[in-house]
């Protein structure tokens, strides 16, 4: 654990100069600017020289699968006698480096390590304000996914999409990638006529005939939320400020999921206050994107697996529309503080949920998450304890190792906890000034928890304390003071469950208004209870669980069937693995099936027929599950 900074020089003599008359919210907010942030996952030494903006400018070569142009960046001079700045790269290829003089730059790359890839190091003159670098990318770069026609929804033509988050953008931008640096951009991007192009910034509604698309952002932003999707696109309007996009074949039930999205906007809103992006638009990827959802800005990315056609799913949006203020407003400093992004983003998530659907739903979702978190830290056991920290120190390490549920759900606790302890109107006091305070500006842990020692533990004095607040910030598990919420709907789906094992016959009189939660939160404790063989064959002729459209259903069923060796779910699970490519689901099939006795050749026999399928991203998890290369 590493020990709490300090406030800098810098900082203290600010606040020493502070009007007396002024606020301790002012004063706060003022700090705030001058924070310092060590980041272990950036080569970039950014508070010598810094970068502002981002004009970037690429082709894109479907052929090759590379991506080839240009990327000029605005410097900002943090020491006037510093001589180099350094970028971050990964397995890009440097053609040239153009200072803002028109001369040739002197650079290097240095020894690339597997994790980090390699420093760009460019020589600058003291007059120098702008650097650009030509280049290239790899076609195995990991932030890019590239699919064949065959791969996607509509068959027709290829598609391209990235995934910057954690630090993979450096894999296609020459860039300082650590999520304490953020810049505005441009860009101009070159496709084949019949595709279109959309980054995280303001978008076209149509395709452009030559090719050519022009994007800005004007808001800065985190290297991880630069995003472009390419493809056999078209965009359709849910209202003047939001709208979907989609391939054709998927456009119209696309739309349809997420009609009502403007209430979830408004109740977002009248929580934490105003959207700060403009538009929000939601991108539907083709089935292999490896996450739920991309909080890039003004565009979510969003997998087609919550498109069930009753927006029994539909959380996950608000989950990205809730980055909006936590994580893309307000940002964690490094990878190390991650779960200052996730943890105000889950529990913003479930109020804008609790807002549109009552207490009793939002209780099903805190229960479900709290599942997950016993689950994720009785998977990790003593040896991987330590990233159970909501601090985390990853210095050495894949920064991907701490986007777990400890960062979404044991930090959404403490969250809950706090509400429950102080009441939810002061945590709603505090949280909307949090991000006030905070705008477009990265926060670590240490300056986070300042920020609460100057204004709820000031209101709160004993707060700290009696929550033990330290414990769960710096301490590994699960506290014992962890909070519950009263849940009578799964209290009901306990009885239905228990009626079932002893013997009852379940149908659509006792489950069907079952929400996809309560029908999860039965198939866990079905799993739990160790079902035979002739109790699944019964659900799956009463409810289609082996071919169900629900990969939450679904997923949660295969790995009931895979431990009661029930085979005849096995031919729709293959599918369903060649089709899906979200880690989220993948992850518990295969590891379920390379833990079982009888099925473990299966899960290197599936992953080897497609993993094609999936993103780099859910290659390596998987691969890393079932323990092959």
């Amino acid at each position: 654990m590493r020990k709490l900074q300090q406030v800098t020089g810098i900082a203290l003599m600010m606040l020493c100069c502070l009007s007396a008359c002024q606020t301790v919210q002012e004063q706060v907010e003022q700090i705030a600017l001058v924070e310092e942030h060590s980041d272990p996952h950036t080569y970039s030494d950014y508070t010598s020289i810094g970068v502002t903006h981002l004009d970037l400018e690429l082709s894109v070569d479907f052929k090759n699968k590379i991506l080839a142009g240009s990327a000029q960046w605005a410097l900002k001079r943090n020491n006037p006698k510093a001589t180099e700045v350094i970028f971050d790269t990964y397995s890009l290829e440097i053609d040239s480096v153009i200072l803002d003089d028109g001369s040739k730059a002197l650079y290097s790359t240095g020894k690339a390590d597997k994790i980090l890839g390699a420093p760009l190091t460019v020589k600058v003159k003291p007059e120098t304000r702008k650097v650009t670098i030509y280049y290239k990318t790899a076609p195995d770069a990991t932030a890019l996914q590239w699919l064949e026609a065959g791969q996607t929804s509509g068959k027709r033509q290829p598609f391209l999409y990235t995934q910057g988050e954690s630090i993979y953008t450096r894999s296609w931008i020459p860039c300082q990638d650590g999520p304490g640096v953020r810049f505005t951009y441009t860009a101009v991007i070159h496709t084949p006529p019949e595709l279109m192009a959309l980054m995280s910034a303001e978008n076209p509604r149509e395709k452009n005939k030559e090719g050519l698309y022009h994007f800005t952002m004007k808001q800065p932003v985190p290297s991880y939320l630069v995003a472009l999707a390419v493809g056999d696109l078209a965009f359709q309007p849910l209202n003047d400020q939001m709208g979907v996009y989609a391939e054709p074949v998927m456009l119209k039930r696309s739309a349809a999921e997420l009609s009502g999205l403007d209430r979830m906007m408004a109740a977002a809103e009248a929580l934490y206050g105003p959207y700060d992006w403009g538009r929000y638009d939601v991108l539907f990827l083709p089935s292999g994107f490896p996450f739920g959802g991309m909080e890039n800005p003004r565009l979510t990315f969003a997998t087609p697996t919550i498109l069930t056609g009753d927006k029994s799913l539909v959380n996950l949006i608000a989950h990205e529309l809730a980055h909006s203020w936590s994580g893309n407003l307000v940002t964690n400093a490094t990878w190390n503080d991650f779960w200052l992004n996730e943890s105000f983003t889950v529990y913003f998530e479930r109020r804008i949920m609790e807002a549109l659907e009552g207490k009793e739903y939002a209780a099903m979702l805190w229960d479900l998450g709290l599942q997950d978190l016993k689950s994720t830290i009785q998977h990790y056991g003593e040896d991987k304890r330590p990233y159970t920290r909501l601090k985390l120190d990853l210095r050495g390490q894949d920064p991907d190792l701490g986007l777990s549920d400890i960062a979404y759900e044991k930090g959404a606790a403490l969250l809950l906890l706090m509400e429950q302890t102080i009441g939810r109107n002061a945590l709603d006091s505090f949280i909307g000034g949090y991000f006030k305070a905070h705008r477009f500006q990265s926060v670590n842990t240490d300056g986070f928890v300042r920020y609460m020692e100057n204004t709820l533990f000031a209101r709160f004095p004993k707060l700290r304390q009696d929550i033990a607040f330290d414990t769960w910030i710096y301490k590994t598990g699960l506290p014992e003071n962890c909070p519950q919420v009263e849940n009578p709907r799964f209290r009901k789906v306990d009885r239905v469950l228990d009626g079932f094992l002893s013997g009852d016959t379940l149908s659509g009189d006792n489950t069907g208004q079952w929400s996809t939660h309560e029908w999860l939160y039965f198939l866990r404790g079905l799993k739990d209870s160790k079902p035979d063989i002739k109790d699944l064959k019964a659900l799956d002729a009463a409810f289609g669980f082996s071919g169900s459209s629900n990969a939450e259903i679904a997923t949660a069923w295969f790995t009931v069937a895979i431990g009661a060796r029930y085979e005849a779910a096995f031919p729709p699970m293959e599918k369903f693995l060649a089709h899906t490519g979200r880690m989220k689901f993948l992850e518990p099939v295969y590891e379920a099936l390379y833990k079982s006795d009888v099925y473990k050749s299966r899960a290197a026999q599936y992953f080897d027929s497609y993993r094609n399928n999936y993103h780099p991203l859910a290659q390596k998890s998987v691969a890393a599950i079932i323990g092959v290369n």
